[in-house]
């Protein structure tokens, strides 16, 4: 079993290109961040940059999207990114926007 097998999520990605990704602002700062890849939203909350637009796309993601994906700061990733669970609602809406079917997860 490959490591993409164990985690699908390595050659999907679509979460971080449909998803606004917003956080309590200090979250970047205690997770170790980079502030060049966040963005202010308003007095309360970040976003990951690339993410607070019509068409979103994180930019810490890597690769192409729906075939071989990674992300730069997986280690220091926000709690929305932490929250998403691979065959969810919103996990099936994100792949449908970018024409990939469900994941079948047991």
């Amino acid at each position: 079993m490959s490591l993409a097998d164990s985690n699908p999520c390595l050659d999907c990605g679509a979460c971080c290109a449909t998803f606004r990704v917003s956080f309590y602002w200090s979250e970047a700062e205690a997770r170790g961040l980079p502030a060049e890849l966040t963005e202010q939203v308003n007095a309360w909350f970040s976003c990951m940059g690339g993410t607070n637009q019509a068409r979103p796309h994180c930019v810490a993601l890597e690769g192409a999207v729906g075939e071989a994906v990674s992300c730069r700061v997986y280690v220091q990733r926000p709690s929305p990114c932490r929250e998403v669970e691979a065959g969810d609602s919103q996990c099936a809406k994100a792949r449908a926007r970018h024409g990939l079917p469900a994941l079948i997860c047991e």
